[in-house]
């Protein structure tokens, strides 16, 4: 093997039904001091989630914040003014992404009492962050973002002059991380839908992301592989637990291949809806996976046919379908009907249903993560652009 890459270091991760027992074991090593991040409604309906808060406040001196929908700069900051003399000995995450990049943001700058502002990549101060963190703990209790395994804490202002900006630093890392599955039992489908479809963008994006390499594609490969085992079985069966526990396998993975390959043109897209249009992350990432790809594909075929994405594109179509025999042609046919297919089924919007117009186009297309498209496997025309932006309205 002649080529070179780096991967980012890992956390600690405690994998396995019934896990988050491990948490106070875990907590004892730095302090009694305990700041938990949780969500709102799905936390409180939660008996599991509820029997951790139980145990914790028996155990610890805990102050609690709760999340819901995006975190803002805002939020973070105003958990920072609070609880900045308090000093927690230890940042708790219990709940979806918006909690755990709530939390994360909140564990890095505690110990300075700093505004996330002075760091915030494109609309900070461009600071560069030095800090000490607090020691952080994560508890997904959904299977999509990820984000748990990564350094970057995503940050939203949603509106006509919004943004959606990371706050990102190798210490922002958690100190260990606990994937019980159980925990995500209570999801509802539509959350399931959303969440898996944004694993699935995510690992599909980062194996044919032009930053791949031999230890991102194993990954990312070992994530797929449980996407087209337990997706639709979450989806249409939540309490079937060994389903569970693969799409929360597959998005763990998922947050640590794009950390260290990168993602493609629907998060690209991803960031600009994202902050215009109160549309949450996953139902974007699934109403545009099909239609990008597609795209993807067209363009490559067209002006770029020795990229290797074309063959992992085809590799993971006959994987999905299970059929070894199809020659590239027919995998690409396939795994479009595939994911057009999955994206019906779990009933993915058009996002004209949240007030997205033609005439936003031009303004989408201008604030794009340039980021993820500096990854995606073909630099898109602005044509194509406008063509995959219309497509999903």
């Amino acid at each position: 093997m002649t080529i070179s890459f780096s991967f980012a270091a890992t956390p600690h991760i405690h994998f396995g039904v019934g896990q988050r027992a491990l948490l106070a074991d875990l907590i004892h090593a730095y302090g009694h001091k305990v700041l938990l991040f949780t969500g709102s409604r799905s936390f409180d309906e939660s008996s599991l989630c509820q029997g951790v808060w139980s145990d914790l406040c028996a155990a610890f001196d805990v102050q609690r914040i709760t999340i819901s929908g995006e975190p803002s700069p805002h939020i973070v900051d105003h958990a920072v003014s609070k609880y900045h003399v308090w000093q927690p000995d230890c940042v708790v995450a219990l709940g979806g992404g918006s909690c755990v990049d709530a939390a994360k943001a909140v564990a890095g700058l505690l110990p300075s009492g700093d505004s996330v502002m002075a760091y915030l990549e494109g609309v900070g101060k461009g600071e560069v962050f030095t800090s000490i963190t607090t020691a952080f703990i994560a508890l997904p209790t959904t299977a999509g973002t990820g984000g748990e395994t990564s350094k970057n804490a995503v940050l939203s202002m949603i509106g006509e002059q919004g943004f959606k900006k990371s706050f990102r630093h190798e210490s922002l890392v958690p100190k260990h991380i606990i994937l019980d599955p159980e925990l995500t039992l209570s999801c509802t489908p539509s959350v399931t839908a959303a969440c898996g479809m944004d694993a699935f963008t995510q690992l599909l994006e980062s194996y044919v992301s032009n930053k791949a390499n031999p230890m991102t594609d194993s990954l990312a490969w070992s994530g797929l592989l449980h996407v087209r085992d337990s997706l639709l079985q979450a989806f249409e069966n939540g309490s079937d637990l060994e389903a569970r526990s693969g799409m929360l396998y597959a998005s763990s993975i998922s947050g640590l291949t794009l950390a260290n390959a990168g993602l493609g043109s629907v998060h690209g897209l991803a960031s600009p809806f994202g902050a215009f249009f109160a549309i949450a992350h996953g139902v974007i990432c699934g109403s545009l996976l099909y239609d990008a790809t597609r795209i993807n594909m067209q363009a490559m075929l067209m002006r770029d046919v020795e990229n290797i994405a074309l063959k992992k594109y085809a590799d993971v179509g006959r994987m999905m379908l299970s059929d070894d025999s199809m020659d590239d042609a027919s995998a690409h046919s396939e795994l479009l009907n595939l994911l057009k297919n999955w994206s019906e089924m779990l009933k993915m919007p058009k996002l004209s249903r949240y007030g997205v117009e033609k005439s936003d186009i031009p303004r989408l297309i201008a604030n794009i993560s340039g980021g993820s498209m500096a990854t995606n496997p073909i630099k898109l025309t602005e044509t194509e652009l406008t063509q995959l932006i219309e497509a999903v309205l």
